[in-house]
């Protein structure tokens, strides 16, 4: 998900009261794997969408019954430089 700013080691900041939207960055618990994915939920259908910013990643469609929302990922932290 380096195109959004999440790099390999960082740090994630996540807000658990916040209630998910679309577009939302979201850590999700999915048949107990946890996965960091970006959010959609779609405005015509009753259908979510977990996508990851990687385009050779294919889109997940979690049943509603197997899929739990950790939290909103609110911030990254990461170095600047390796030390």
């Amino acid at each position: 998900m380096s195109d959004i700013g999440l790099k390999d080691g960082a740090l994630m900041i996540v807000d658990r009261p916040e209630t998910p939207a679309h577009g939302d960055v979201v850590i999700a618990e999915i048949d107990g794997e946890f996965t960091v994915k970006k959010l959609f939920i779609s405005a015509r259908e009753p259908r979510v969408t977990l996508q990851a910013m990687n385009p050779s990643c294919a889109p997940i469609y979690p049943a509603p019954d197997v899929l739990q929302i950790f939290g909103v990922v609110m911030y990254f932290a990461h170095k600047t430089r390796d030390a």
